[in-house]
């Protein structure tokens, strides 16, 4: 009879009750407050609501001991602080069909108090016209204690310490600060080049450098550069889309999107809708598959876009932390793009440098030899010449198989067809203006008639008709010329044609503008610096802010000399604005711009004119040479400088009585980020010798005749000699 009754009991459905407020707004807490970078972004996006032109953010430990967010925006009414943190308290709407309408970014009122539930939070806030600021925490939604009076600077400070304190599990989950903090740094480098009007920065607390830094600006590719570097920028394209029709979608789209010269492991995709940062997986995704068709070779893309709809064709209230909206005809919209993105890339395909390359029809002053006809079977009439084994070259530079490149990496045949020649290359060095075209000066005469006069013709011989095979090492490049391989010098090559470059466009050079003027001051004193044997010591700091103050005094005064022959802009305030284009499609490694001023300062002799205009081309053929990149390479041995000791728990155990000591074990760690930042810049760099530096050697080089014993051009391999050796086999 018992068990007939407990088998009734168990059976009956169980019975439903009300949660405890606290529980629910716990619950909801969880939802909208994910992880730490989840309050970072509602605390931004309240902080651009309220019309900020500044916002610093400072974290600790990843977000879970400190988030603070400073900004200067229009502040918090004192007659508001009691009710700031309350669920569902808004300043931003006050019926639901606003909602139809909304513009700012937060709406819900929710945000502040699911912060008060899982953390301990602090505001401090001043408005305009009040004498000083107030101070107020919150728990669980409500002030801890009335507001206090307080010195405070404009606009709102809110602190979130000791975040999910009160929720172990989640606590646990996100103990790794390094990826809770590299998020936040994400997501503070979208909001910076989307929102160019005000200045972002993001650092850890008690750093003295911030991870993100940007300053209000016009541009958006300047912003873009600064936050995520030049290698990016020059890499992207503009991309614009409009739709003004009713019947289908109403939208307008621009942004950038980068070429096939950007390389990258992961896609990076920077989305706006109506100023709002969401994701979007189906647009993406139309992106993703329209790089693949048409880049095969393409690393993952990065994208920037920026949407603009009508607000009431977009439905923000469909995800807890606002992360995803719902449009209006999305598809057609998504469509549109994908169209418009396409065509961009197609059209910068035609233009863009692949493995090919062409042979430039010779001089007329270059006539075919009898040695020439040799190699050239087919060089006068139809019938094909018999040519000795020995004497048979493998490749020619028409065959890109005879590339490094092909033995690296697998290219599929269709793919290879398609690809155009160097005409981008090509034609854009031809309409340079003809390199026998120079100044009237006849210092500047006097210099080229020297190149001239001193090049060494069989030098200039394997320049004009050498195939690139590859780099072997960080500083030689394989050539192929006849039946020799040869090692060549990609920096003492690449110095001397900057250095006849810019006597040959000497007066006549186009200008790349710094997206922001050095001073010239502090590139001095850095140069002097990197020069010291202990850069780290302060005694002969002194003594360099006089070098820099007389050199940056003297290059003010030889601002107009400096502009006018070599395109080198000097401020009135002694900042640098402008360099020249000494090669069309290459820009210099910046990174060696103090050491180029420096020089400018120190060696110029400015009264003898041909040996001042001597100087400061030879000054700019260095700076302009293709130097290995300041970061190592990091393949091969070169990942070593990426790798730094840490010290973690020896799981396996140890059977030692010392276990304070055993438990303990050293792990190395790969800074990941720094090296994709020098596989992009190793990665230009060879580009930039294949598809530049080559095309232009043959077109233009003199090489002089000291080229011929320093050691820049070294024969390593002949075709028949390895004859000879392999016959006595």
């Amino acid at each position: 009879m018992e068990e007939e009754e407990e088998e009734q009991v168990a059976t009956e459905p169980p019975k439903i009750h009300r949660l405890d407020e606290s529980v629910v707004n716990r619950i909801a807490a969880g939802e909208v407050i994910q992880r730490p970078v989840s309050a970072v972004k509602e605390l931004v996006e309240n902080s651009l609501d309220a019309h900020s032109s500044s916002i610093n953010v400072v974290v600790k430990d990843g977000g879970l001991k400190l988030i603070q967010v400073s900004d200067d925006g229009h502040g918090i009414r004192y007659e508001d602080l009691p009710i700031l943190c309350e669920r569902h308290t808004t300043s931003k709407l006050s019926s639901f069909e606003d909602l139809q309408s909304i513009k700012s970014m937060g709406f819900r009122g929710e945000a502040l108090a699911s912060m008060t539930y899982v953390a301990h939070v602090t505001v401090t806030t001043i408005t305009k016209g009040q004498l000083h600021g107030y101070r107020v925490s919150y728990k669980d939604g409500v002030m801890e204690n009335e507001p206090k009076a307080c010195a405070a600077v404009k606009g709102t400070q809110i602190m979130i310490e000791n975040l999910f304190y009160n929720m172990s599990a989640r606590r646990k989950n996100l103990q790794n600060s390094a990826d809770d903090y590299s998020k936040i740094v994400d997501l503070l480098s979208r909001f910076a080049i989307h929102h160019t009007s005000v200045s972002f920065s993001c650092r850890k607390h008690g750093a003295g450098r911030a991870d993100v830094s940007s300053v209000a600006t016009l541009s958006r590719i300047d912003a873009i550069r600064s936050v995520y570097g030049v290698s990016v920028a020059r890499s992207l394209m503009k991309v614009e889309a409009l739709d003004n029709d009713p019947s289908s979608s109403v939208f307008q789209m621009d942004g950038f999107i980068s070429n096939s010269e950007y390389v990258a492991k992961k896609i990076t995709m920077v989305l706006f809708i109506n100023d709002r940062l969401v994701d979007c997986t189906a647009l993406k995704r139309a992106l993703e598959i329209v790089y693949a068709a048409t880049l095969p070779k393409a690393s993952k893309p990065f994208i920037y876009m920026s949407i603009v709809l009508p607000p009431e064709h977009v439905d923000v209230n469909v995800h807890p932390t606002k992360r995803e909206v719902s449009l209006l005809n999305q598809e057609v919209i998504i469509e549109k793009i994908q169209s418009v993105v396409e065509s961009r890339l197609r059209s910068s395909n035609e233009t863009q440098i692949f493995q090919e390359q062409t042979v430039e029809p010779p001089s007329s002053s270059q006539m075919i030899s009898s040695k020439d006809s040799n190699r050239n079977p087919l060089a006068s009439g139809s019938k094909s010449q018999k040519v000795p084994v020995n004497k048979m070259v493998r490749t020619d530079s028409s065959d890109p198989a005879g590339r490094l490149h092909s033995y690296l990496h697998a290219e599929p045949r269709g793919h290879l067809e398609k690809n155009t020649s160097l005409t981008a290359v090509r034609s854009s060095v031809r309409q340079r203006r003809n390199p026998k075209e120079t100044a009237d000066l006849s210092s500047i005469q006097e210099l080229i008639a020297e190149i001239d006069s001193n090049c060494h013709s069989g030098m200039l011989d394997i320049v004009r008709h050498c195939t690139y095979i590859g780099m072997a090492d960080d500083v030689f490049a394989l050539l192929q010329h006849d039946t020799h391989l040869y090692l060549a010098n990609v920096v003492s090559l690449s110095k001397e044609l900057m250095y006849q470059q810019v006597l040959r466009r000497f007066a006549h050079f186009n200008a790349i503008q710094l997206s922001n003027p050095a001073p010239l001051k502090e590139l001095i004193v850095l140069a002097l610096k990197e020069g010291d044997t202990d850069p780290e010591s302060t005694e002969n700091d002194e003594l360099n802010e006089k070098i820099a103050e007389m050199n940056t005094e003297l290059l003010k005064q030889k601002a107009d000399l400096v502009e006018e022959y070599f395109s080198i802009h000097i401020d009135k305030d002694g900042n640098l604005s402008r360099l020249p284009v000494i090669l069309d499609q290459y820009t210099p490694d910046m990174d060696r711009v103090p050491e180029f001023v420096l020089c400018l300062g120190n060696d110029v002799d400015w009264e003898e004119e041909k040996k001042c205009f001597q100087v400061i081309s030879a000054a700019l053929g260095n700076f302009y040479a293709m130097h290995p990149p300041m970061l190592p390479n990091p393949s091969g041995d070169g990942l070593q400088f990426y790798q730094k000791r840490k010290l973690v728990r020896n799981n396996e155990g140890s059977l030692s009585c010392n276990t304070a000591a055993d438990d303990m074990v050293m792990e190395d760690e790969i800074e990941h980020e720094l090296v994709a930042e020098a596989e992009t810049a190793w990665a230009q760099r060879e580009w930039s010798i294949q598809h530049v530096l080559f095309p232009s050697m043959r077109l233009f080089f003199k090489p002089p005749n000291s080229m011929a014993t320093n050691g820049t051009f070294v024969r390593v391999a002949s075709l028949e000699k390895l004859y000879r050796i392999f016959e006595r086999c």
